[in-house]
This record gives C-alpha cells, sequence and structure tokens, in this order.
C-alpha cells in the first residue's frame, strides 16, 4: 500500500496476470463481435434488394467499400478466438495476449471504418442532401471521443506512475544544514 492507502498494482504472476486480461479481452471483444456482426449481416442483404441496382456507381462503391471493411472488422474481432483455441496450452498466454489486443484494436479501428462508411451510404440514399458529409463527420468525431480521447484522458490523467525510487540516505558530515562542514 502506498502513503495513501492505495495499491499500485496488484501481486500476481505474469501467468496470473495475462489469464485476468485475457479474460477482460475476450469479455469486451463479445461486444464489439455482436455488434459487428450484427451490421456486416444486414450489409451482405443489401445488395439482393431491388432499390440496390438503382444505386448510382458511387454509392455502389461506397457499399464495397463498406461490406470489404465489414468483414475486415468481423475478421479481426474473431481473430482472438481463433488465436486462442490453436495456442492455447502451448505457454504462450502472454505473447497471445498482446496480439489478441492489438487484432482487437485493429478491429475497432475498422469497425469506426465500416460504421463511418455505412452512415454515407444510408445518409446519401436517404437525403440526398450535401449536409451528408457534415452529419458522418461529426458522427465520426462522436466515436473518436467515446472510444478513444476519452479513455486515452483517463488512462493519462488517472494511471499512478510507478513509485519512485527512495531517495540514498545522507551522510551526516558533522557540520550544520548550511553546507559548511
Amino acid at each position: 500500500m502506498t502513503e495513501e492507502g492505495r495499491r499500485r498494482g496488484r501481486d500476481e504472476s505474469e501467468e496470473e496476470r495475462a489469464d485476468r486480461m485475457w479474460g477482460e479481452l475476450i469479455q469486451e471483444v463479445r461486444v464489439a463481435q455482436t455488434g459487428v456482426q450484427i451490421l456486416f449481416g444486414f450489409l451482405l442483404t443489401v445488395v439482393f434488394q431491388q432499390k440496390y441496382a438503382t444505386l448510382p456507381g458511387s454509392d455502389r462503391v461506397i457499399y464495397v467499400v463498406t461490406v470489404v471493411l465489414g468483414a475486415s472488422a468481423t475478421g479481426a474481432l474473431i481473430g482472438p478466438v481463433s488465436l486462442h483455441r490453436l495456442v492455447s496450452g502451448r505457454m504462450v498466454k502472454p505473447q497471445a495476449v498482446r496480439i489478441a489486443s492489438w487484432m482487437t484494436f485493429t478491429g475497432l479501428l475498422l469497425l469506426l471504418a465500416t460504421m463511418a462508411s455505412a452512415l454515407l451510404l444510408i445518409l446519401r440514399v436517404a437525403t440526398h442532401s450535401t449536409a451528408v458529409s457534415w452529419l458522418v463527420a461529426a458522427v465520426v468525431a462522436w466515436y473518436l471521443l467515446c472510444w478513444y480521447l476519452l479513455p486515452l484522458w483517463i488512462r493519462r490523467r488517472h494511471t499512478i506512475p510507478p513509485a519512485a525510487p527512495a531517495a540514498p540516505p545522507r551522510r551526516d558530515t558533522g557540520g550544520d544544514d548550511r553546507g559548511q562542514g
């Protein structure tokens, strides 16, 4: 415990820490996986709608880009499950946690791009407004704030730095404290 009565960390081995972090990561991935899979499923149905044939070429390009982004996000967010299955029992959990964490972060970036692209397409088709780009930019800014900026601000503001090493004891020089010895 510190002077303030707060713990600075957990008393756990690297393996215990990896197990805990893996459990936390999988819980986070479950939330993101569900969202990306539902979004991707809806995207796959668009091409089979009658209105798709009447879309201008630029909207079809946006649609294809959106589907590819959605497929990529799905792959990145499901990747940690496959990784765990293939390396389970191989004594590489700390490394697997780092790689799965990277896949999850990448998947969230791809999900952000997918949602922005899908929103762009939907608003273009629904409104034909020149304000669509501004609306999409505002929503992307909101996602960036909620998903990255606030968490990074909290991380920076509230992370407790490691304890500073204790200063070496002062040697008594036999004189007074004014440096005259």
